[in-house]
C-alpha cells in the first residue's frame, strides 16, 4: 500500500484507537503508549500489504491482538475483565468490529473531551456527567457565571481544533523520537534511576520539544499531535521531580539531550582513540610492574578457583587483578589536575531531586538517522563506574561487554545490603547461609567433612593508604600528559558545548570536565586499547562476575 493511503487510513482512526485505549487502561499514559502501539504496527502492516478488503476489521484486531500481548507483557490487570476471558469474548472478527463501533458510540464523548484543557474538562463532565447546573459549577470552581457558559459554548470550537491537530500531526505518531540511552551522573533516589521516569514515548518526546524553547501545554501537544490532556498530567510529573522547569504558563528541559551526529561522532572517536592510545599501556605497565600489587599488605586478590579432593584451590591470577585495578586507577588518578581545571561545580549542575537523588539526566536521539556512534553497541553494556560507602567499606564498579552485568533496575537496592554483609564479612559476624555475597559471587565457600573455607571473590585494597600508593602510579603517568589530555579536553568540550540550550550549560560543562578522569567512556576505550593490544587477556567466565570491582577498606 502507499504511504499515503497507509496514512490517511490511520488519521481516520487515531481518534477511536484512543477512546478504544482510554477504556481499557489503567492511566492515560497507558492510553497514549497504547493507541499509539496500534497505530505504528497498524501503519506498518499497511505499508506491506494490499490484499485488505475490510479495513475496519484489519484495524480492529490490530487492537486486539496488540491489547492482548499490551497486558501480557506488562503483567497489568484487564480492567474488569480478565485476560483470557477477554480472548475468548473477542476471538471472533465479525463480533469484534461491532462490539467496539458499540464502544465506540458510547465513549465518543469521554475521547473528545480529552483534547480540552483541564478547566474546561472539568465543566463539560460536570454538566453532561455530573447533570450539574451552571451556576452549582461556578460556586465548585469558585470562576463567574459567565465564564461557565462561555466554556461551554467555546469548548465545540477547541474540540474541532485538537483533531485537527492530530490530523495534521501525523508525522509524530508514526516517527516519536526516543531515547537511544539515558545515564545518570548523581546520586539516584527512592524511586530508583531516572530512566524509569522516560519509559514512555510521551515523557521522552515532551523533554525533547521544551529542550530549546520553552512551550505551554497546548503548543507542546500541538507540536507532538497529541491530546493536551496527555501533555499536562506528564508534564506536571516530570516538573515535580525536576526534569522539567516551569516559566510561568510554559515549561523548560532540564534534561541534557544529544543529537546524534556523524561528524561529532567521528571527532570523539578520534580523541578518545588518541587519548586511550597515549595513557592505557603505559599505565598498565606501570601498575603491572610495580611491586605494590604482590604485597599483601596493599592488595589482596586469592580466589576460591576450584576444589580438589575435598579441598579447595586458591589463584592469585594477575590478569584478573589488572582488570580490576587499571581502571580504578584511571578513575580516581589526576585528582589534583582536576581540581585546578574544574570550573563548574556537582552543586551548580546536578539538580536535587524530591525523592532524595541529586543528578544530572543525559539522553541521546537520532532524529535524522545518523550513522551512531563507534562501538556504541559495546558502549551500551557499560554502566558506571558506581561506587557505594558503608561504615568504611567501599564497593566500585564498572560493567562493561567483558564483564558480568550487575547494574540492573534492583543493583542500589541489592548494594546496600551487600556492603552491610562486607562489613559483617570482615568483622567476622557474617551468617553465609543467605548472604547476597554468595549469590552475588563476591564470596564463595566449600563445606565438607575436612573443613570449611571461604574465600573473597574480588580485588580487595585493605586500607585508605594502600589505595592512595596505587593511585599514585597513575598520578605520575597522568602528570606526564597533562598539556596533551588538557588540549584534548578543550577541544572535545567545546565540540559537545556547541549548541548547548543557555539554560544548561553548566549542567553540560560540569561531566565534560571528568573527561579523561572519572569517565566511563574513557574508561571504555582504554580497556578495548589494552585488550586489543594483548595486555590484557579475556576474562573466564566465572571471572566476569567480579571483573572491574574492587572492595576498599579503610
Amino acid at each position: 500500500m502507499k504511504k499515503q493511503d497507509a496514512e490517511k487510513i490511520i488519521n481516520e482512526y487515531i481518534r477511536p484507537l484512543y477512546g478504544f485505549a482510554l477504556k481499557r487502561c489503567k492511566n492515560m499514559q497507558d492510553a497514549e503508549d497504547l493507541s499509539q502501539e496500534i497505530a505504528v504496527r497498524a501503519y506498518k502492516t499497511l505499508l506491506l500489504r494490499d490484499d485488505i478488503d475490510d479495513t475496519a476489521k484489519f484495524m480492529w484486531t490490530i487492537a486486539h491482538n496488540t491489547l492482548a500481548n499490551y497486558y501480557r507483557d506488562s503483567a497489568r490487570a484487564f480492567v474488569g475483565v480478565c485476560l483470557d476471558d477477554l480472548s475468548e469474548t473477542l476471538s471472533d472478527g465479525k463480533d469484534l468490529v461491532s462490539e467496539l463501533e458499540k464502544d465506540e458510540t458510547v465513549s465518543k464523548l469521554q475521547s473528545e473531551i480529552a483534547y480540552l484543557s483541564k478547566v474546561r474538562r472539568r465543566i463539560i463532565i460536570a454538566y453532561y456527567y455530573e447533570n450539574k447546573k451552571q451556576e452549582e459549577i461556578a460556586a465548585e470552581l469558585k470562576i463567574p457565571l459567565g465564564t461557565v457558559k462561555w466554556h461551554l459554548f467555546d469548548a465545540k470550537k477547541e474540540l474541532k481544533r485538537g483533531m485537527e491537530t492530530m490530523r495534521r500531526s501525523s508525522e509524530l505518531k508514526f516517527n516519536p523520537i526516543k531515547f537511544e540511552t539515558c545515564s545518570t551522573n548523581g546520586s539516584v533516589g527512592t524511586e530508583g534511576e531516572n530512566g524509569k521516569f522516560f519509559r514512555s514515548t510521551l515523557s521522552q518526546n515532551i523533554a525533547y520539544a521544551v529542550y530549546r524553547e520553552a512551550k505551554t501545554v497546548n503548543e507542546i501537544a500541538e507540536a507532538l499531535g497529541v491530546s493536551p490532556v496527555y501533555v499536562e498530567s506528564e508534564a506536571e510529573y516530570l516538573e515535580k521531580y525536576g526534569f522539567l522547569i516551569k516559566r510561568g504558563e510554559k515549561y523548560l528541559a532540564n534534561i541534557l539531550i544529544e543529537e546524534v551526529s556523524a561528524e561529532k561522532s567521528k571527532i570523539q572517536d578520534e580523541i578518545y582513540s588518541k587519548a586511550a592510545k597515549m595513557f592505557a599501556c603505559e599505565l598498565f605497565d606501570a601498575v603491572s610492574n610495580s611491586p605494590l600489587i604482590d604485597d599483601q599488605n596493599i592488595v589482596v586478590s586469592n580466589r576460591m578457583k576450584d576444589i580438589i579432593k575435598g579441598f579447595p584451590v586458591f589463584e592469585k591470577d594477575k590478569n584478573f587483578i589488572l582488570w580490576s585495578l587499571v581502571p580504578y586507577i584511571i578513575a580516581y588518578s589526576g585528582e589534583s589536575i582536576y581540581d585546578e581545571e574544574a570550573k563548574v561545580s556537582f552543586e551548580e549542575a546536578a539538580t536535587r531531586r524530591i525523592d532524595g537523588a541529586q543528578n544530572i539526566l543525559s539522553a541521546m536521539v537520532n532524529t535524522c538517522g545518523e550513522e551512531m556512534p563507534k562501538y556504541f553497541e559495546n558502549m551500551r553494556k557499560c554502566f558506571g563506574p558506581v561506587w557505594q560507602e558503608n561504615n568504611g567499606v567501599t564497593l566500585w564498579q564498572f560493567d562493561t561487554e567483558w564483564s558480568g552485568k550487575r547494574m540492573d533496575e534492583e543493583y542500589f537496592g541489592k548494594i546496600g545490603h551487600m556492603l552491610s554483609d562486607l562489613n559483617r564479612f570482615f568483622d567476622d559476624e557474617l551468617s553465609f547461609s543467605d548472604s547476597p555475597l554468595v549469590e552475588n559471587g563476591y564470596l564463595r565457600i566449600h563445606e565438607s567433612e575436612k573443613g570449611q573455607w571461604i574465600a573473597l571473590q574480588s580485588v580487595w585494597i585493605i586500607s585508605e593508604n594502600a589505595r592512595k600508593a596505587l593511585v599514585a602510579i597513575g598520578d605520575a603517568v597522568r602528570e606526564k600528559y597533562k598539556a596533551e589530555f588538557a588540549s584534548l579536553r578543550a577541544q572535545y568540550m567545546e565540540l559537545m558545548l556547541e549548541g548547548t540550550p543557555k539554560h544548561l550549560y553548566k549542567m553540560a560543562a560540569y561531566p565534560l570536565q571528568h573527561t579523561f578522569y572519572s569517565d566511563g567512556l574513557f574508561l571504555f576505550y582504554c580497556l578495548r586499547e589494552l585488550v586489543e593490544s594483548g595486555k590484557l587477556k579475556e576474562p573466564g567466565e566465572e571471572q566476569k562476575k567480579n571483573l572491574t570491582s574492587v572492595i576498599i577498606t579503610k
